[in-house]
């Protein structure tokens, strides 16, 4: 079987060493939807593969595009357009997912594209206003600031209510009973073009 050697692999020594957890601290991932940039904490990412197939499942809330297979792992994916309430789009060459874990949960955010992962010093990143692009202020943490660009920090625990995981994840036992199909795996690089040289496939020996 083919290592998982994570996200880690795709972060810069200088930001992360895999031997000092400590350094995970200020660590982003910045993806882009619709037409703005968002970052959540490095600690809560696990991977980011190209979009797989996503098989639908009934009686999910719209944002719950279906599940996916990830080595033997039945995942819910929740389309981060629709969580925060903005116009569906077609998916594209650059569209991912984002592996992570919620809670004591896993889950995939769909998004637009994975721009960097990125640190942002803390005396770069400020409180929010009430309603930080748009998005319900719940699930923003702060904003921060790279460059001459702001980006949307979110608070990953809140994508998700309890209630609403309770609800998906009792559906997910159920696909976990006839799982769909293993999905192939396409592991990215934060930032780089989607081109064969730069896909990684991750295949079972």
């Amino acid at each position: 079987m083919a290592t998982d050697t994570g996200t880690k692999e795709y972060i810069e020594d200088d930001l992360l060493d895999e031997d000092d957890e400590d350094l995970m601290e200020g660590v982003y991932l910045i993806f882009s939807s619709a037409t703005r940039d968002y970052g959540v904490e490095i600690r809560y990412v696990t991977e980011i593969v190209a979009l797989p197939n996503v098989t639908q499942m009934p009686d999910m809330p719209p944002y719950v595009k279906g599940v996916i297979n990830l080595r033997g792992h039945v995942i819910p994916v929740i389309d981060v357009r629709l969580r925060f309430n903005v116009e569906e789009a077609p998916y594209h060459d650059r569209t991912c997912v984002v592996i992570m874990r919620l809670r004591d949960v896993v889950v995939g955010l769909i998004v637009d594209a994975v721009v960097e992962v990125t640190r942002i010093p803390s005396e770069n990143i400020e409180p929010p206003p009430r309603l930080a692009g748009g998005v319900e202020s719940r699930y923003v943490r702060a904003m921060g600031k790279i460059g001459d660009s702001v980006k949307i920090l979110l608070n990953p625990e809140n994508l998700l209510l309890k209630d609403e995981i309770s609800n998906i994840f009792e559906e997910v036992e159920h696909a976990e009973e006839n799982p769909p199909p293993e999905a192939e795996i396409k592991r990215i690089t934060p930032g780089v073009p989607l081109d064969d040289e730069n896909i990684v496939i991750i295949e079972e020996e």
